[in-house]
């Protein structure tokens, strides 16, 4: 029951940000701002310390974890050039808004989400105190999670419908990745993998995508504040459920 209580949070606060984003589309170049910010606190103050725990706790070698994350990194890397290279070979795209490249970034975005919802299943599996503490963390940045979707899939040019598809299975990931730890256990090792690839699929889709599309779409020193915004969000959020 606790599960599935804090997985329907999670859904709500991943509706909000992304209707959020719908709403305020005019300031898309803040929003990604701070979506950049968030991605990178994300990365730097929730996935590696876990990940770092994880492996201390198990006697992981962490060096595994971090192939795995320039792994993640690079292929990202490549499936976005890929794309732009065919796009600009049949329609000699000149600017670096492609809907395939959005719908990329906002599903990497649902698969970090699916296993949050794993993280409040298994915490909850090890007890209730823990099963809170994680819940408490990822509803937390659940609504920055939905808002990242929304701003993703806007910024890349992709219809309003497919923008709104993909936030509703940003939403559900949780709720779905919760409920199917009913089913199974992951093994320490894979879940360091896991989060090695992903914290490699955030850092590029922060520092190499969303970044630039911000600043390209308004030059604005506010914009350089939201980042430092979203990262300190997620600093604090972190420190809160650490408290």
């Amino acid at each position: 029951m606790n599960v599935l209580i804090f997985s329907l949070t999670a859904f709500i606060c991943t509706s909000a940000g992304g209707l959020l984003a719908l709403r305020f589309r005019d300031h898309l170049h803040l929003i990604l701002g701070f979506t950049a910010g968030v991605l990178l606190g994300v990365v730097s103050f929730d996935i590696l310390p876990e990940l770092f725990a994880l492996a201390g706790e198990h006697a992981l070698d962490p060096g595994h974890a971090m192939i795995a994350l320039v792994v993640g990194f690079l292929l990202f890397h490549s499936a976005e050039k890929l794309t732009l290279i065919h796009h600009a070979q049949e329609d000699q795209y000149a600017e670096h808004h492609h809907p395939q490249v959005g719908l990329m970034s906002a599903l990497a975005l649902v698969g970090h989400s699916f296993m949050d919802g794993v993280g409040i299943g298994l915490g909850f599996q090890v007890s209730n105190a823990i099963g809170v503490a994680v819940a408490v963390a990822v509803i937390a940045h659940d609504f920055a999670d939905g808002l990242n979707t929304m701003s993703l899939m806007l910024a890349h040019n992709n219809t309003t419908r497919r923008a709104l598809l993909l936030l509703a299975l940003d939403a559900l990931a949780p709720l779905v990745g919760a409920l199917s730890t009913l089913f199974f256990r992951l093994p320490a090792g894979v879940l360091s993998l896991y989060l090695g690839f992903f914290a490699g699929f955030l850092l590029y889709i922060s520092a190499a995508d969303i970044l630039p599309e911000a600043h390209s779409r308004r030059r604005s020193s506010m914009t350089i504040v939201m980042t430092v915004l979203g990262a300190a969000f997620i600093f604090v959020v972190t420190r809160v459920a650490e408290g």
